[in-house]
């Protein structure tokens, strides 16, 4: 008996417009019943809902897929942080350096930025 025979039965994920197409529903309900489901996943503690690019989404994927998964949420809402960094927060800053709301934010979006890319790695 292989590992892969000791995995646990689950149905095959559906690819995102697999999932609009069989729920009938537009992307945009789709989109707003998985945040839905995540919230009802976390509040009754049932396994993870994860999306990955060979299988679609899935419940109970298995640790390494769970930790891939995580790393690539991370480092995709990393490069989003560090965009809005660049492209709006350091402008402000350059435009008001002495303004004490955006020295504040410098700061603590920096610190964000840090602590993002250390779990991230």
């Amino acid at each position: 008996m292989g590992a892969a025979d000791r995995r646990p039965s689950r149905p095959a994920g559906l690819l995102f417009p697999q999932l609009v197409r069989a729920s009938e529903l537009s992307p945009s309900q789709v989109r707003a019943g998985l945040a839905a489901l995540r919230d009802i996943i976390a509040e009754k503690g049932w396994p993870p809902l994860i999306w990955t690019r060979a299988d679609g989404y899935l419940l109970g994927a298995e640790r390494a897929a769970l930790e891939a998964y995580e790393r690539a949420v991370l480092a995709e809402k990393l490069t989003e942080f560090r965009r809005f960094i660049t492209g709006t927060v350091a402008p402000h800053a350059a435009a008001h350096p002495n303004d004490k709301w955006v020295r504040h934010i410098v700061a603590q979006l920096n610190s964000i930025e840090s602590t993002l890319d250390l779990i991230a790695s």
